[in-house]
């Protein structure tokens, strides 16, 4: 008896060591990720100062998510606070104790926001950059004056921090962005946006940051990293197991302003529609053409 016990031991101790080995080297291809230095020049924009843009910026921020994030006086959030993957906290935006706001020139925080990379070349974690790179300078401008004419508020949140779990499912789950900054073309100017209008492809343009939860064919089907009580994300073409068609495009208005249709309600903590209700009648219509438009895929078929 003595023998197998022993060489039990032996093998459980090599697949501990190896164990111990993989949880290393995953954990150093993380920080050497999140280390990484870009050098990536920024185009400045024109920042407008009228009321009329900053009201308009406001509202950009509101329905691109921005705000629910960084919170309604932009004071910083704890995004994500899961064993999992870590806690994902996102910056003050302003000027105040613990704020970026008047540490950062407008230069930085275009690097930040469209291209997911801080002042100091590093790359953000879950920044969704991915999206507002495709931002049009408008677009952008209106919201960087937005940021600027907010007062101070003092709040010193802590920085981000993964778990060891959260550094082996980044190197492991590469379906998961968690380095935005690493999928976007630095050296390209983005493509022109759309001009507004109720049209698919001004639709396109709202819609990107669906792509997050509802995945690349706006299919749905469980999302890949997330906590595992989190519901699947629906199907948002007009394949099988979407409700969108049933919906229309009232209904699908009506869902978006107030999470409640026909009965059915959703949940903001999990589908952000106190976001996209702040989205105008034509925008929804010019985002509901759009998901119609985009071939029909079977539920989960990301």
């Amino acid at each position: 008896m003595k023998k197998p016990l022993k060489w039990f031991g032996i093998v459980l101790g090599v697949f501990a060591g190896l164990l111990v080995l993989a949880f290393a080297v995953l954990y150093g291809m993380g920080q050497a990720r999140l280390s990484k230095k870009y050098d990536v020049p920024v185009k400045m924009i024109e920042i407008p100062s009228d009321p009329e843009a900053l009201a308009e910026g406001k509202r950009i921020f509101q329905y691109r998510g921005c705000e629910a994030c960084h919170g309604e006086d932009l004071q910083g959030l704890v995004y994500l606070d899961n064993p999992a993957i870590g806690q994902v906290v996102t910056p003050n935006l302003t000027s105040g104790k613990g704020g970026i706001g008047g540490q950062r020139a407008d230069e930085d925080l275009i690097r930040a926001i469209r291209h997911g990379i801080r002042y100091d070349g590093t790359p953000l974690l879950f920044m969704p950059s991915t999206e507002f790179y495709y931002l049009s300078d408008a677009d952008l401008g209106k919201v960087l004056a937005y940021l600027r004419s907010k007062p101070p508020i003092d709040n010193q949140p802590p920085p981000s921090q993964l778990s060891i779990t959260g550094f082996i499912v980044m190197n492991v789950a590469r379906s998961i962005t968690f380095v935005p900054a690493e999928l976007i073309p630095h050296d390209q100017a983005p493509p022109p946006a759309p001009a507004p209008g109720v049209t698919a492809e001004y639709g396109a343009y709202l819609s990107l940051s669906c792509k997050v939860c509802h995945g690349p064919t706006y299919s749905g089907g469980k999302i890949p990293g997330f906590p595992a009580e989190w519901p699947s994300a629906p199907n948002l073409t007009s394949g099988a197991g979407s409700r969108l068609p049933g919906w229309g495009e009232d209904g699908f208005i009506e869902i978006m302003r107030s999470g409640e249709h026909h009965g059915r309600k959703i949940n903001p903590n999990y589908m952000p529609w106190t976001s996209y209700r702040h989205m105008s009648d034509d925008e929804l219509k010019a985002v509901y053409m759009f998901l119609m438009s985009l071939p029909p895929k079977d539920f989960g078929n990301r």
